[in-house]
């Protein structure tokens, strides 16, 4: 029988879960996150010290691996919290808090900062525009969830898009943005309103201009479409999905799991987190099966994101 990746040492004992971050975050020895020095530190020694503590004495403060990062300030076990982001790394549709509590022991609110905290550790800081020359770039919108205030219509002079005034239709629901690479990455944006300007901008800072853009028929990527070197349309509404490599099939299929996702595993989720969501989607869409990712390196990879990311109970709740 296969070995678990769960029963390795560094997910059950503290000592080691220290020195498998330090390998990760320092690899080339410590660093004092104070003052940037990596010189003069020295690990602290003694009985009542704490696990994995330092002392740097450029700047005389003492620190750890935790110091600068997501796990800063944390009462957690670091153990528990390596065995948190490889459950989150390795599900397909992600791990709900409740799950998190019982299989960790820690309780649900613990659960659900560690959830958001990892989510941050997540999130790509990659600015550079996807696609290129040759390469094509599906670009789509959808809708989920309720809004607070929904978003008047300016087809319809403000009136709402039901008869009922309810928040059924796009104006009562969240905008979501995608742009994915095919065979490479996705990115995706949460917009307080999908319009042929906020649309635009957000494709020509994403998609480099030498790129084959594809959507539907959607006229929110009518003019930005020109900017590209070409830009092909599928006509949903009349049931053309397909026309030989025209298609947007790649950026549906990362919706349909977003979804299930949220429906099946989140269940809810309020409107000022949506984006870290999206951004624990992406993660795991970019760090794919079909890329030769598995889940031991996916986890390793959202481990390296740890680093200056730093987010409080009071900044996530």
């Amino acid at each position: 029988m296969a070995k678990s990746v769960l029963s390795e040492k560094h997910f059950h004992d503290e000592a080691a879960a220290y020195r498998f971050v330090e390998k990760r975050v320092w690899p080339d020895g410590p660093v004092c996150p104070h003052c940037g020095g990596v010189e003069r530190i020295s690990k602290m020694k003694g009985t009542s010290t704490r696990i994995g503590a330092y002392k740097c004495y450029q700047c005389r403060k003492p620190f750890t691996v935790k110091v600068g990062t997501v796990f800063e300030a944390s009462h957690v076990p670091l153990h528990l919290w390596l065995q948190a982001i490889f459950l989150m790394s390795s599900s397909k549709k992600g791990i709900s808090s409740q799950q998190l509590h019982r299989t960790l022991g820690v309780t649900v609110k613990t659960a659900w900062f560690m959830s958001h905290r990892i989510r941050e550790a997540m999130r790509s800081g990659d600015l550079s525009p996807i696609g290129g020359e040759g390469k094509i770039v599906e670009a789509d919108e959808t809708y989920y969830g309720p809004v607070a205030e929904r978003q008047p219509s300016k087809q319809r002079k403000g009136r709402p898009f039901s008869k009922k005034g309810g928040k059924s239709g796009v104006g009562g629901k969240r905008a979501i943005v995608a742009l994915v690479e095919r065979g490479g990455n996705v990115r995706s944006f949460h917009v307080a309103h999908a319009s042929q300007v906020n649309v635009a901008e957000l494709v020509r800072h994403n998609i480099d201009r030498e790129t084959k853009l594809h959507t539907d028929e959607s006229r929110l990527y009518t003019n930005v479409g020109g900017e590209f070197a070409a830009h092909e349309t599928v006509k949903h509404s009349a049931k053309e999905y397909v026309r030989g490599t025209v298609h947007t099939n790649t950026i549906e299929n990362v919706f349909s799991v977003f979804k299930r996702g949220m429906r099946g595993v989140y269940q809810h989720c309020a409107e000022k987190h949506l984006h870290r969501y999206l951004a624990e989607f992406d993660f795991r869409y970019n760090a794919r099966m079909a890329l030769g990712v598995d889940d031991q390196t996916r986890a390793d990879r959202a481990l390296k994101g740890i680093v200056g990311k730093r987010l409080t109970y009071q900044t996530a709740s």
